[in-house]
């Protein structure tokens, strides 16, 4: 083989080098998310999840599936367009009628959870891995919610407590704060839509979380939530907020305040639960770049030290 050919050869590869590193190499996990912050069931017991993966909830989630949930970030349903109530059945909201993910429908009262106050502030962490232009648009099930039965759409109020457009990704996530509820107490489920406007796709999630008093639920023990920016990181969200239930939303800056209570704020945990199984600890994790995207980079560094070695080889002949 001649020297100029080696040359061409390593001119090859070095020009294939920066394709291979690009993000869109990483296929499917470009522009999926989902929520971490409170824990969303997906992220919990996703290999990702810690020890909320290896919950007695998230192992039986895990058998009715048939596989982990290792694209946790890719619950998204296709032409959907705001007829969310229309084309997801109840009792299918949490898998957004997926069969890929069907084990997180089940109707249970371990799920991991986090801890949150009542007409408290909470800022949503979601984690993403691309920029996208959409609306999420945030759900609390009503008070008297049986969380040992199937999520109904029936469970949720006709409109949002909060609608957040076109929040600016940073540091691999979606941050925005909302003000909560004050009347919800025990355990709640908080549902999360995100309907993209730059895609025809969109991401149902289901975070557990749980409110003191309430009786039975509020006895189990509290529940960490997942991974937040500093405070110097969290981004500023346009987010609008209604006044009540039901209402019209109104536009509101939103809170730079952190979603875990601060030591005054955050309720007592209580010594008597009536619960058959306590809240599951959901363990805080990272919010930036799912598990493909890594492996997709990881790909790309063997596959370009591997054509670097060819040409090097080539070029000795």
């Amino acid at each position: 083989m001649t020297r100029n050919t080696a040359r061409l050869g390593v001119t090859a590869a070095a020009a294939a080098a920066p394709l291979l590193l690009l993000p869109w190499t990483a296929g499917p996990a470009l522009a999926h998310g989902a929520p971490t912050d409170p824990v969303s069931r997906v992220y919990a017991c996703s290999p990702e999840g810690g020890d909320a993966a290896r919950s007695t909830a998230c192992a039986a989630a895990v058998a009715a599936n048939g596989a982990p949930f290792t694209a946790w970030d890719n619950l998204r349903v296709a032409g959907v367009a705001g007829r969310d109530r229309q084309v997801i059945p109840d009792g299918r909201l949490c898998s957004g009628n997926l069969p890929a993910y069907r084990g997180l429908d089940l109707a249970r009262r371990d799920w991991p959870a986090t801890r949150l106050t009542p007409g408290g502030r909470l800022t949503m962490t979601y984690a993403s891995t691309i920029a996208h232009e959409g609306t999420f648009r945030l759900y609390l099930t009503r008070p008297g919610y049986d969380p040992a039965k199937p999520l109904k759409w029936s469970d949720l109020p006709e409109r949002p407590f909060a609608e957040i457009t076109d929040p600016p990704l940073r540091s691999g996530a979606y941050r925005f704060g909302v003000k909560l509820p004050a009347d919800r107490t025990g355990r709640q489920v908080l549902y999360t839509i995100w309907q993209n406007s730059s895609t025809p796709d969109t991401y149902y999630s289901c975070s557990d979380v749980v409110f003191p008093g309430g009786g039975t639920a509020a006895g189990a023990a509290r529940a960490a939530g997942t991974a937040t920016a500093p405070a110097s990181q969290k981004p500023s969200a346009r987010a609008g907020a209604p006044s009540a239930e039901g209402g019209s939303p109104a536009k509101s800056k939103p809170s730079a305040a952190s979603a875990t209570p601060s030591a005054k704020e955050r309720p007592r945990k209580s010594d008597a639960a009536a619960d058959a199984a306590p809240v599951a600890e959901a363990t805080r994790g990272g919010s930036g770049p799912s598990a493909p995207l890594l492996a997709a980079g990881a790909a790309a560094v063997l596959a370009l030290t591997g054509g670097a070695a060819l040409a090097l080889r080539l070029r000795r002949r």
